[in-house]
C-alpha cells in the first residue's frame, strides 16, 4: 500500500480499522484463521428431542402453521412465483430468473459457470473476474425463497414441506460446516439461520421433520452461530454496516430461540449489546443511516422489525436508544417514499436485498416493510398488510401517511420537497463514514409516481470497470463533475478516498416556492478548494423546477452538468439549460443505463452540458 493511501486510509477509517485489516488479512493469509473454524467439527447434540420441541420450543412469532389464522389469498402471482420453483428457477435479487437444474450444487455462480473448491471459507476469493459476482452464488443460499414456498404452502392449503426440508438438506450435502463459498460471509450464515427458523416453526408439526433432520439442522445451526460470533469483529470493525447489523441480530435472537444449544445463552447476552451499540453507531439521530442507500435503510428497518417484536415476546426488550431510531428510520423513509407508488429513489447501493419477502408486492415497493415496523411500534399503519399477520400482528389501526413540505435530514444528508403530488429529493453529505458514490447535490423528481428525473442505481458490485466507474460516480448521477472529476478520489473497490467533509445545505419556503440551497468543498484532483454550490427553486403547486449551479475557484475549470432521465417519461419533460451570461447550452444527448433492480440494466437518457462558468436549468414537466 502507498504511503499517502495508508495515511488517507488511516484517516478516513480510523487507526482500529488500519491495524484490524492487516492483522486479519495476516491470519487469513498464514492460514491461522482456520484454527477458530473447524472443517470437520464433533456433531453437536441437541439437548431436546424433537418431541420435546414441537411441545416447547421457545416462543416465536407464530406458533405453526396451523395456529395461523391470516386471510387466505391463493392469487395467480403467488402460484407462478411457486410453480417456477418446484421447475427449479429461482428469483435472484427480487428481480432475475435463473434456471438453475434439478441437481444444483449450491457453490456454482449461475451467471458465469464458475464452480468454486469446497475449501476452507477464509481462503475463498470473493473478489475474482474469473468468477464473477459471488452474490449469484450466495442467493440462493440466504434461503430467502422459503417464504414464497411458505406463503404458497399456506394460501393454496398445500403441504410443500417435503420440499423445504429437501432443500435444506441438500445444502447441508453440499456444504460441509467452514468449507466453501457459503461461509465466507458471516451475514449470509446469519441469513441462513433466520430463514431456516421461519420455515422450522412453520412446519413444526409437519411429519417431514424428522428426528434425524431436526438434529442435523440443529447442528448446522449451532456451527454456523460459532462461526459468527467467533468472526464477528470483522463485521463490527473492518465492515460495520448492515452486515454488522444482520450477525449482532442472529446473536441476540440464538439464545431466544435456541437456548438449548451449547454457547447460545452467552452468545446472546453479547449479541444483545452489540446490536443495542450498533444501531446507536449506524442508524444517525435524525433517522438516516450511514450507508447512504434506501435499500439497506431497509434492511436495519426488517432487522428492527425481528429484534424488537421478539425482543418483546420474550421479556428481552432491546433499550430506548434502538426504539428511537427505529422511529425516526421510520419517519426518514417515509418521507422519502413516494405516496402513489410506495417506491423510495433508488438512492445508494442496490443489491437486491428484501430479506423476509412476505408479500408479492415488487421489490421497489417498501410499502409493507414500513408498516410492519409501525405496526409493532404504534400498531398503526397506512394500509393492512399479509406481512403483519406473519409477524404476529393483527388489527392495527389504519392511518392517513402525513407528509410535511420540507423534510431536512442533515446528518445523512438528505433533503425532500413534498408539494402535492411531487416530490423533490436532495443530497448533500458530509461524511463521517464510508461514502457509497461521488453523488452531492443530486436530484431526484417525482410527479404522480413517476420517477422523472432519476439515479441510476448501482447494478453489480462486481462488473467492468465501465460500469463500475458510470453507477458510482458523478457520471451516474445529477449532479456535476469538473474537467471530468469526481467529488472524491475513487480507490480500490467500494473505497472513495478524501471523503467530503466539508457540506451544508437548508430548506426554505416563502409564498410562491419551495427552496434548497446547498453546496460542498470537493474535486481533490483538481486542487482543495473547490466549491460547488447549488440552489434550487420548485414552483408551489406546478411541475416546476429552476436549479442553479456555480462554482468558487474553478478558474479555467470545465464543468460538466449530467440530468438521467427516465426514457418512459421523457416526452414529458421541458429543459432548458444557460450560462452564466445567458447563453443557450445545446446538450450531448446520450443513451447510458439504469439499474432499478441488481444485476439488470435498462436504458436511460443522459444529458451533459458544459460551462466555463456556471448553469442555470429549468425544468418543467407536462400533464399526460
Amino acid at each position: 500500500m502507498k504511503i499517502s493511501s495508508l495515511i488517507n486510509t488511516i484517516s478516513n477509517m480510523g487507526m482500529r480499522y488500519t491495524l484490524f485489516r492487516s492483522s486479519y488479512e495476516f491470519r487469513r493469509r498464514t492460514g491461522l484463521l482456520k484454527s477458530r473454524f473447524p472443517t470437520q467439527p464433533e456433531f453437536v447434540n441437541c439437548s431436546v428431542t424433537l418431541d420435546e420441541w414441537k411441545k416447547n420450543a421457545p416462543k416465536f412469532f407464530f406458533e405453526s402453521k396451523e395456529s395461523l389464522k391470516i386471510t387466505k389469498n391463493p392469487h395467480s402471482k403467488l402460484k407462478e412465483v411457486f410453480n417456477e420453483i418446484h421447475n427449479n428457477t429461482y428469483t435472484y435479487f427480487s428481480r432475475t430468473k435463473l434456471t438453475l437444474g434439478k441437481d444444483y450444487d449450491w457453490i456454482t455462480n449461475p451467471d458465469t459457470g464458475y464452480q468454486y473448491e469446497l475449501k476452507h471459507w477464509s481462503q475463498i476469493v470473493d473478489l475474482s473476474k474469473q468468477a464473477g459476482d459471488i452474490k449469484y452464488v450466495w442467493e440462493k443460499a440466504r434461503f430467502s425463497f422459503l417464504y414464497d414456498i411458505i406463503r404458497y404452502d399456506y394460501h393454496f392449503d398445500k403441504d410443500c414441506s417435503k420440499l423445504v426440508f429437501s432443500e435444506i438438506e441438500s445444502f447441508l450435502v453440499h456444504n460441509p460446516i467452514n468449507l466453501g463459498p457459503n461461509y465466507r460471509c458471516s451475514q449470509e450464515i446469519s441469513l441462513r439461520i433466520l430463514n431456516w427458523t421461519f420455515a422450522l416453526y412453520y412446519y413444526r408439526n409437519s411429519e417431514e421433520l424428522t428426528e434425524e433432520r431436526f438434529n442435523a439442522i440443529m447442528n448446522a445451526i449451532y456451527w454456523q452461530l460459532h462461526h459468527v460470533y467467533n468472526n464477528i469483529n470483522f463485521s463490527r470493525i473492518a465492515v460495520r454496516n448492515n452486515h454488522a447489523l444482520t450477525e449482532t441480530l442472529m446473536l441476540f435472537l440464538g439464545g431466544i430461540l435456541f437456548p438449548f444449544l451449547p454457547d447460545t445463552k452467552k452468545w446472546s447476552v453479547k449479541g444483545k449489546k452489540w446490536l443495542q451499540e450498533e444501531i446507536a453507531y449506524q442508524i444517525y439521530e435524525d433517522g438516516t443511516f450511514l450507508q447512504f442507500s434506501m435499500n439497506y435503510h431497509r434492511v436495519a428497518i426488517q432487522l428492527l422489525t425481528w429484534g424488537i417484536k421478539l425482543g418483546e415476546i420474550h421479556n428481552s426488550r432491546l433499550n430506548s436508544t434502538v426504539y428511537d431510531r427505529a422511529k425516526k428510520s421510520l419517519y426518514f423513509l417515509r418521507q422519502c417514499q413516494d405516496i402513489e407508488s410506495g417506491k423510495l429513489p433508488n438512492y445508494g447501493a442496490n443489491d437486491g436485498a428484501l430479506f423476509f419477502k412476505l408479500t408479492s408486492d415488487d421489490y421497489r415497493v417498501y410499502t409493507s416493510q414500513l408498516n410492519d415496523l409501525s405496526a409493532i411500534l404504534y400498531n398503526e399503519v397506512t394500509k393492512h398488510d399479509e406481512s403483519q399477520q406473519w409477524y404476529g400482528v393483527n388489527n392495527s389501526k389504519v392511518i392517513t401517511q402525513e407528509y410535511n413540505n420540507l423534510a431536512s435530514f442533515p446528518l445523512g444528508g438528505n433533503f425532500v420537497i413534498n408539494d402535492g403530488s411531487t416530490k423533490t429529493f436532495l443530497k448533500c453529505a458530509q461524511y463521517k463514514d464510508r461514502p457509497g458514490d461521488a453523488d452531492n447535490l443530486h436530484v431526484d423528481i417525482w410527479v404522480d409516481g413517476e420517477n422523472y428525473i432519476w439515479d441510476t442505481g448501482s447494478y453489480k458490485y462486481n462488473t467492468t470497470k465501465e460500469f463500475s466507474q458510470f453507477f458510482s460516480s458523478c457520471h451516474g448521477h445529477n449532479t456535476v463533475s469538473i474537467n471530468g472529476k469526481n467529488q472524491m478520489l475513487k480507490g480500490i473497490r467500494f473505497i472513495w478516498n478524501y471523503w467530503t467533509k466539508k457540506a451544508k445545505a437548508s430548506l426554505s419556503e416563502s409564498t410562491n416556492s419551495y427552496s434548497f440551497t446547498g453546496q460542498f468543498q470537493g474535486f481533490p484532483e483538481l486542487g482543495n478548494k473547490i466549491i460547488h454550490k447549488r440552489s434550487l427553486s420548485k414552483n408551489k403547486g406546478k411541475s416546476k423546477w429552476t436549479v442553479l449551479d456555480s462554482f468558487q475557484n474553478a478558474e479555467n475549470l470545465t464543468a460538466q452538468l449530467y440530468w438521467h432521465f427516465n426514457p418512459k417519461t421523457y416526452s414529458q419533460i421541458d429543459i432548458i439549460c444557460k450560462d452564466y451570461d445567458g447563453n443557450l447550452l445545446n446538450p450531448i444527448i446520450e443513451e447510458k443505463w439504469c439499474s432499478n433492480y441488481y444485476g439488470e440494466i435498462e436504458s436511460s437518457i443522459r444529458h451533459t452540458y458544459k460551462s466555463e462558468t456556471s448553469f442555470e436549468t429549468t425544468i418543467e414537466i407536462k400533464s399526460k
